[in-house]
């Protein structure tokens, strides 16, 4: 086993070519072995092996500073930068990141987790570099997806416009076939047009040009720029890395690592500015599993590692109770759509796109668009759903506040992985929608605690033309009462109240009900009587009702899965502030909560049943 001599990645520049094709395979094993346990993104870090080992082989990553965007194709990454050792315990409480971190390993240059940050990242520290005078090459790596989100577009432009030198970005394109555009004419194309000597000779070609009459020399530049696109069009479908100012090489076969090295050594030793190189991978590569179904494979739970069948039950996640709900409302209505940014399965809106693909609409990881997108479909009669998780909603809040709120557009957010999402930590917890929903006018927000709760107010807010809604619910199994019967017609904005009487209040939101309904049980099964509430309008709150839930309470205590910073429960203090009633709220801390299984990390901040129980019963008197 080469990878168990592995404990520094210097050790990779010592090895031959065909043990580098067996650490390869070793690596892949290694991903495999512990993704089937834990978890993660399997696909993208499979299909990113090759690369990994080229860039270990050839740079020094401690003074290279290689930044991987969102950080799912970091696993080889991890294995081969002296966390081999650890990697079982990867996504894992107390354990390392599914994402780079550095608070984790000098070798993680960026902490990373949402999608597109890379060259923006590389650039801020290439420039750093260049401020402190040091040396070292600063390399983003990128991929394809992650290149549909605007940020990446603009700091192209900008790298392309400072022209800094040893920067580069590898482009990860794992949607095209290698066999059709990666052969020999291509590898010979490729090592021609990173080569010193053509790079030279372009250079005095452009430079004796300068003595050529200004008309002619435009139309001189413009025919040789014209040849020089020919060339590359051989190999790929556009030229708009060269316009925005890089250095354009590939595509490559991003599993030939002596390929790769070549291409790499050649590029890393000139000066030409910024240089894109345009490597092509197979998602998912070495694990036939994955390669079948990359989609499946790109963030999975544990699976049989020699089938690849997920090991997980067959309830129904709230994902695919919004989804397959919303199928049934476009039937009836036509004018419903459906967005996502690239996550149409996690979303649950598999079904809903196979039944209206003409109503579905995916605008790859670019979620200020989304938004901005349905806004526009909203003013002219259409009723767009987007489906976005809650850390990723983070991206658009100027949108919602200017393009949706301000002038009170009918969009519905449907705001899936609210609260706590477990193993993939700090970077994916939807710790923050409430806070940063609830200072905005005319947004309705509503949290269910059951299936039958986020139908109706899917069904509510498909008719709802006052402004626009946010339906926030958790990641996860549904909780499904057949018993439970709402009241008709459906309003959300009715206070569910499950017991008036007793001298203290417990007032919940969706689906922290049930934690604040077992803390109810422990206080009643003590003799202690307490009001019960059900909160599924977090936003409009009906303060009158609210006052007079609190009236006769000495203390009214506040259950949410999110922030209590900006919180409902601070709402809630807000309009109590001049009463007699104490306050209460429970909630997440002021901190980033990092990863692992998500009853552990409940525990962790307090937020148990039994904490909070201990909690309430010590304020109040013997």
């Amino acid at each position: 086993m080469i990878l168990e001599t592995i404990t520094d990645p210097k050790q990779i520049q010592e090895l031959k070519p065909n043990e580098l094709k067996l650490l390869a395979k070793e690596v892949r094993a290694r991903i495999v072995e512990v993704g089937s346990q834990k978890g993660g993104h399997i696909a993208p870090s499979l299909g990113a092996v090759d690369f990994t080992i080229a860039l270990l082989r050839l740079f020094n990553p401690l003074s290279d500073r290689i930044v991987w965007d969102v950080g799912h194709q970091s696993y080889a990454w991890k294995i081969l930068t002296g966390r081999n050792a650890d990697f079982a315990s990867l996504r894992s409480y107390g354990g390392i990141s599914g994402f780079t971190n550095r608070d984790e390993s000098p070798y993680d240059a960026f902490s990373t987790g949402h999608s597109s940050t890379s060259i923006s990242a590389a650039l801020g520290i290439a420039c750093a570099r260049d401020l402190n005078t040091q040396s070292g090459h600063c390399i983003a790596v990128i991929g394809d997806g992650a290149l549909t989100g605007g940020i990446s577009f603009e700091a192209l432009n900008h790298a392309g416009h400072l022209q800094k030198d040893k920067f580069i970005v590898i482009l990860n394109d794992n949607a095209m076939s290698i066999s059709k555009n990666v052969g020999g004419l291509q590898k010979y194309m490729a090592r021609m047009m990173a080569s010193r000597s053509y790079n030279t000779l372009k250079k005095q070609i452009w430079d004796l040009s300068s003595s050529l009459p200004s008309s002619v020399r435009r139309r001189f530049i413009y025919g040789a720029q014209k040849l020089e696109e020919s060339m590359i069009n051989i190999l790929v479908p556009n030229i708009i890395f060269e316009d925005l100012g890089f250095k354009y090489v590939g595509p490559i076969d991003g599993h030939d690592i002596d390929h790769l090295h070549s291409i790499l050594e050649r590029v890393k030793n000139y000066m030409v500015g910024p240089v894109l190189i345009h490597v092509v991978t197979q998602k998912g590569k070495g694990y036939a599993p994955a390669e079948k179904n990359a989609s499946l494979f790109h963030g999975i739970g544990p699976f049989e590692a020699k089938s690849g069948k997920p090991k997980c039950g067959s309830k129904v996640s709230w994902s695919e109770a919004m989804g397959n709900h919303l199928v049934e409302i476009a039937s009836n209505n036509p004018s419903v759509t459906a967005i996502t940014a690239a996550m149409a399965t996690g979303t649950g809106l598999s079904a809903f796109e196979q039944s209206f693909p003409e109503r579905f609409f995916d605008v790859g990881i670019a979620e200020q668009h989304a938004v901005t997108l349905a806004a526009g479909m909203a003013t002219k009669g259409i009723k767009p759903f987007v489906a976005i998780y809650s850390t990723f909603m983070q991206r658009a809040l100027d949108q919602v506040i200017h393009d949706v709120a301000m002038p009170r557009l009918p969009v519905v957010f449907c705001i899936d992985r609210a609260g706590l999402v477990g193993e993939d930590g700090a970077t994916h917890h939807g710790a923050f929608d409430i806070s940063f929903m609830n200072y905005i006018p005319n947004l309705v927000i509503l949290s269910p605690h059951t299936t039958a709760e986020l139908e109706a107010m899917m069904n509510w807010a498909a008719s709802y033309m006052d402004g626009p809604v946010a339906i926030r619910y958790p990641r996860g199994t549904a909780l499904c009462l057949p018993e439970q019967k709402l009241a008709q017609p459906y309003s959300p904005f009715a206070l569910g109240i499950e017991h008036n009487n007793g001298s203290i209040a417990l007032i919940a939101t969706g689906d922290a009900f049930s934690l604040c309904h077992e803390v109810w049980n422990i206080l009643n099964n003590q003799g202690i009587e307490a009001k019960l509430i059900k909160l599924n309008c977090i936003k409009p709150l009906d303060a009158n009702a609210i006052i007079a839930i609190a009236s006769g309470c000495k203390h009214v205590y506040t259950f949410e899965h999110g922030s209590i910073i900006g919180g409902a429960g601070s709402h809630i203090c807000q309009i109590l502030a001049q009463s007699d009633t104490k306050t209460t709220n429970f909630g997440y801390p002021d901190k980033f909560i990092t990863h692992g299984n998500t009853e552990l990390l409940l525990d962790e901040i307090g937020f148990t049943t039994e904490k909070l129980s201990h909690v309430i019963i010590k304020d109040l008197p013997n």
